[in-house]
């Protein structure tokens, strides 16, 4: 054990159950760190934007070296920090914020993140037309993933028609070649019918937002489905899937990578990707029933 200590955390609503404090400690361990990782839980009275600045104050005044921020605060905290990674600027949403000399930067590792186990568990799935559920930060950030694997037309749909004209916009400014559609609740029969992929990048599925977001009866074998989602690893959407004959992908992948990057962000230390999925199995397979731990994840680390 090393003489430094490093205190991180993560903000959100419905990240009791996350699973990424354990990720980072373990890791820490591995490294010779003194590394604790505090989950704040927060309520909808906690969310207006004052609140968020006072809490990202005392973050700073408490010594705090780094934090993850996740649903629903990646793009409206994005003004609160003092500096922004290229990636954060280009999508307008963080996930991490590195916080030095009482000064905060913002980086997002969701992008990395959804590329390395896109790349690791679908390598070689159509990406002419996706289906991508959600336009968020999280969404965002997927979109923009996408676009770099490759997809040629992008079709978007969010309860929030005004998200997705801010997704449309960070496209436009990326140099990007890709054809964006804003996709309407009503089309979604007709754009899955003729779509490669699908990706869920809305909560729901989380244990706080139960169900799926597709109707089973829309899915057909196909198509690919990926679920960023990983608590639980295997959502009513991904369960439909696999019944249905899709190829799927479940967000356990995203979750490891996009925690290994923001470690070492943290840290400055190289993460031990393959052990932090052992750790991620072992960690679901405590939880799981009936459910072998590497079933699910261990397509989603194919060289």
């Amino acid at each position: 054990m090393t003489g430094r200590s490093v205190l991180a955390g993560l903000f959100g609503q419905g990240v009791k159950p996350s699973l990424t404090p354990e990720l980072h400690e373990r890791e820490a361990q591995r490294h010779g760190l003194r590394y604790v990782y505090k989950v704040v839980d927060l309520a909808d009275a906690q969310l207006p934007v004052e609140h968020l600045e006072q809490l990202l104050d005392h973050a700073i005044a408490l010594g705090f070296d780094g934090l993850n921020v996740t649903h629903p605060l990646k793009q409206v905290m994005v003004p609160l920090v003092d500096e922004v990674a290229p990636d954060v600027a280009a999508i307008g949403a963080l996930n991490t914020i590195l916080i030095a000399d009482g000064a905060t930067i913002g980086h997002n590792t969701d992008v990395t993140g959804f590329a390395s186990a896109f790349g690791q568990g679908l390598p070689d799935a159509g990406l002419d037309h996706v289906v991508l559920l959600g336009a968020g930060g999280a969404g965002t950030a997927v979109a923009h993933a996408l676009v770099r694997l490759g997809v040629r037309r992008l079709a978007v749909t969010d309860p929030d028609v005004s998200r997705v004209a801010a997704l449309a916009g960070t496209l436009a400014g990326s140099g990007e070649d890709v054809r964006l559609e804003v996709l309407a609740a009503a089309d979604l029969t007709e754009a899955l019918a003729g779509a490669d992929g699908l990706v869920n990048a809305s909560p729901v599925g989380m244990a706080g937002h139960p169900g799926s977001p597709v109707e089973p009866g829309l899915l057909h074998p196909g198509l690919w489905v990926a679920d960023i989602v990983y608590r639980p690893v295997m959502t009513p959407l991904l369960q439909h899937a696999q019944r249905t004959g899709c190829r799927t992908l479940t967000g356990a992948g995203m979750a490891v990578h996009q925690a290994a990057d923001a470690f070492e962000l943290i840290t400055g230390q190289p993460a031990h990707r393959e052990a932090m999925f052992g750790d991620l199995d072992d960690l679901i397979a405590a939880e799981v029933e009936n459910v072998p731990p590497h079933q699910e994840l261990s397509h989603e680390r194919k060289p």
